[in-house]
């Protein structure tokens, strides 16, 4: 069997979100409707893929009644799974939006423990379906080392699939050690790669390009928030700048945007609009509430806008 895209989710979530008018103290807060989602990083980019009108299989431990529940919600947005069970529960994430401010609280929950021949069953799994995008994206789990996506970079290249990899911390640097396809950091996070406590937006392009001279990456794209983002190769720099959204949920916005670039890439889009569809797509993601990724209508509008208007919006540092 081989699937041309498969994510990898080592610490899945149900996201959950609703609203109050005020956060208060001490007083119970009467709450909106709760919405609940498939999440965590590599579920998220497989959902989005769906709405782009491709597909991806996604592989993910599961357990408990929350695990079952994550299966349910994925199979019916349509998505192909191919589930790890694991004694436990999956774990849930809680998003709350105070509608007086509009400001967004995040509560983020441990996740289910998982073993490390747990996570090289899920690797298993991956093998079989013989992918030629391996997407990882999200956290690394409690039970798991920290440099375990190392040993994913490893096996990516053992099995000849391209590793497009989205995670942050130890679990970034790890991987990036051993080499991989495709990297999405954002500042702070291609900073630390680097070594430096913070980088300035006309240093950017040669951090990225370091990265790449050092044989660790092919392509590089900085997320730059609303400003867009810089793709970087051997070839140069490019930056794609955003187009300006009313933001209401900036939950699943990166995932969306890796997303967009990956489906891109299946569909043999140069780089340039491999990253014009991931802004459009992370952009688009901010424009909806709660925990809800974006419409497809939106990505659609917005890559117009960045293909037509971009060239004017170019950061002037660059």
């Amino acid at each position: 069997m081989s699937t041309k895209i498969v994510t990898l989710t080592l610490n899945p979530a149900l996201d959950k979100s609703t609203e109050v008018p005020h956060l208060v103290p001490e007083q119970k807060l009467r709450c909106g409707p709760m919405r609940i989602d498939a999440g965590g990083g590599g579920i998220n980019v497989s959902k989005a893929i769906q709405r782009l009108g491709g597909q991806s299989v996604a592989v993910f431990p599961a357990g408990g009644q929350n695990g079952i529940l994550l299966c349910n919600l994925l199979e019916k947005e349509g998505v192909k799974i191919d589930p790890l069970t694991v004694q436990g529960e999956t774990r849930e994430n809680l998003s709350v939006l105070e509608m007086a401010s509009n400001a967004q609280y995040r509560f983020t929950l441990p996740g289910l423990q998982i073993s490390e021949s747990q996570a090289d069953e899920c690797l298993a799994k991956i093998k079989k379906l013989n992918p030629q995008y391996l997407v990882a994206s999200g956290s690394i789990p409690p039970g798991l080392p920290e440099t375990y996506l190392e040993k994913v970079s490893v096996f990516a290249k053992e099995i000849g699939a391209r590793f497009i990899l989205d995670t942050s911390g130890t679990a970034l640097k790890a991987a990036v050690d051993e080499g991989l396809f495709l990297l999405k950091p954002n500042l702070a996070e291609l900073s630390a790669l680097v070594g430096v406590d913070k980088l300035e937006m006309n240093e950017v392009d040669d951090a990225a390009m370091e990265i790449i001279r050092q044989g660790k990456c092919e392509v590089v794209v900085v997320s730059l928030g609303p400003q867009g983002a810089l793709l970087v190769t051997k070839a140069g720099f490019e930056h794609v700048p955003a187009p300006m959204v009313k933001k209401l949920s900036t939950v699943g916005a990166g995932d969306s945007m890796v997303a967009g670039m990956v489906w891109a890439l299946n569909e043999g889009k140069s780089y340039r609009e491999m990253v014009q569809v991931g802004v459009a797509c992370g952009s688009a993601a901010t424009k909806n509430q709660g925990t809800e990724l974006f419409h497809a209508e939106d990505v659609w509008r917005l890559v117009k806008w960045i293909q037509k208007y971009g060239e004017h919006y170019r950061l002037r540092d660059f």
